[in-house]
């Protein structure tokens, strides 16, 4: 749907720029992740400004609002505010005015995107550039939060995946270079819209290769310049469902075994395939079918991917803690060494044959994939021996208040006076709420960023690492996605 920009926000927001006090020339905000709801987590990773401010600021308000005759676009906003916000006459001059002016006067400054920030220290800061549209800096709140928490929140914990990821290669003597196609994203079907899955599909892709959320890749090439034809964006391989398994039936014996057979030597006779195996029984397609195609798998160029889809997680991959003498006790990663073999690292952890995988993506959090690692560990298995597909239960358990973004205005500027602003609720007992004073800058100490405030608009502070992005309707600096990758996974461990 085509809303009105001049209708994408909250409410209360309609009626603030009557509300402020009289000779109001600038408001000056900044947006913060306040604190971590998720524990191990202290930084954020700053991602979707630049998308923001070209799909909204710059094209949805160009084509919807500027672009629009004057009368329509304000009889749509008279319409929706006298049946909604019982005023029989609104007031519609503010938006004449910038339909006149014909651009968004705001400037907005950020940090670099893919930089991990710490929490409470400000990643962006708006501030209108014309004194009759100080009423602007706050109304973009609401759609600047709703676009941008979940891409930033969703490269945080991706992050956090490719840490993990990166430390048990490291710690079992893996290749690294597997670690970028570990974390395949499977929570397109999950999320609240196709917009909510691309933003936060391309969050994951700050951090991986592996996806099967196609917007994602599109999300990039339309707001980062990424090109499918020159670099990877995003990746995935062939795959079956259950639908197309079960469709082969199980009546005969040998139904499911032609359908392995089917798929392994004339569908896909060479490359990557992943295969859904528990429609029936998974450990009769280890036990019994794998087996029978062992040969068969080991002569062909690529690898087959076993993917189970349901059960505990921890003990179908990598076994049970203390065996029971039953199926797959020993677990998917145990059960495929047995039959296929493969190799050890230098530091003495099994690896499997390159022809064989798994991949496992139902229930998977950071914490259940951490279990599964450290168990494969214990085991003496090596951590790349299984790609996790991370889904719902990590991407769509998360909310604004992850990390606690929040938008606060700082300072404003009043009849000619700058002065600081803030909130210090005394209910606040842990002081998350509490906002910082003044406009602000962001400087890097020791290697960590920390805030300044309490400055005013004159005050140029050394090392500020907030940079213009958008003033007066234009992009000033544009972000590609292979910047963003480098500048993110620049500090993790490789060695």
């Amino acid at each position: 749907m085509n809303f009105s920009p001049a209708l994408l926000t909250d409410f209360y927001k309609i009626n603030h720029r009557l509300q402020y006090p009289a000779g109001t020339a600038t408001v000056y905000s900044t947006w913060t992740a306040r604190e971590s709801n998720i524990a191990g987590i202290d930084h954020v990773v700053v991602f979707g400004v630049q998308a923001f401010i070209q799909r909204y600021l710059i094209d949805y308000f160009g084509e919807h609002f500027f672009s629009r005759p004057r009368e329509e676009m304000v009889a749509r906003y008279v319409r929706l505010i006298r049946n909604t916000l019982g005023e029989p006459n609104p007031s519609t001059d503010h938006l004449e005015r910038l339909w006149d002016l014909g651009y968004i006067p705001l400037e907005v400054r950020a940090l670099p995107e893919g930089t991990l920030v710490p929490l409470r220290v400000p990643s962006v800061t708006f501030v209108n550039t014309h004194p009759d549209f100080f009423w602007l800096t706050n109304f973009v709140e609401t759609l600047f939060s709703t676009e941008t928490w979940l891409p930033s929140t969703s490269a945080t914990i991706a992050y956090q995946y490719r840490k993990l990821l990166q430390d048990f290669a490291l710690e079992t003597g893996a290749d690294l270079g597997a670690v970028p196609f570990q974390g395949h994203d499977f929570s397109f079907r999950g999320m609240g819209s196709v917009e909510s899955a691309a933003s936060s599909g391309a969050g994951h892709l700050l951090s991986f290769l592996g996806t099967d959320t196609i917007p994602a890749i599109l999300y990039l090439e339309a707001y980062y310049a990424a090109d499918v034809e020159k670099n990877i964006v995003g990746a995935s391989i062939p795959a079956t469902e259950h639908s197309v398994m079960s469709a082969y039936g199980n009546d005969h014996p040998d139904d499911e075994f032609r359908t392995y057979e089917r798929l392994i030597t004339e569908l896909y006779p060479s490359g990557f395939i992943s295969i859904v195996s528990d429609t029936w029984n998974l450990w009769r397609v280890v036990g019994e079918y794998l087996p029978r195609l062992r040969e068969r798998i080991l002569s062909r160029d690529g690898r087959v991917v076993i993917r189970p889809d349901s059960g505990d997680p921890i003990e179908i991959i990598a076994g049970r803690s203390t065996p029971l003498g039953m199926d797959g006790d020993h677990g998917l990663v145990a059960m495929l060494w047995d039959v296929f073999g493969g190799s050890v690292t230098d530091k003495g952890y099994r690896l499997l044959d390159p022809h064989i995988g798994v991949i496992y993506g139902d229930q998977i959090s950071l914490d259940t994939a951490t279990s599964i690692l450290e168990r494969l560990r214990d085991k003496g298995f090596a951590s790349t021996n299984v790609v996790f597909g991370i889904g719902s239960h990590t991407y769509q358990q998360t909310n604004r208040d992850t990390f606690g973004h929040a938008f606060k205005s700082t300072s404003v500027t009043i009849d000619g006076v700058e002065k600081a602003i803030f909130k210090d609720p005394v209910t606040d007992t842990g002081h998350m709420k509490r906002s910082l004073r003044g406009r602000v800058a962001v400087v890097r100490e020791q290697g960590e960023l920390r805030a300044v405030d309490g400055l005013g608009s004159g005050d140029l502070i050394p090392g500020d690492e907030l940079r213009v992005v958008f003033r007066d309707g234009q992009l000033l600096h544009v972000e590609t996605l292979d910047e963003i990758r480098l500048r993110l996974l620049n500090g993790l461990r490789v060695q």
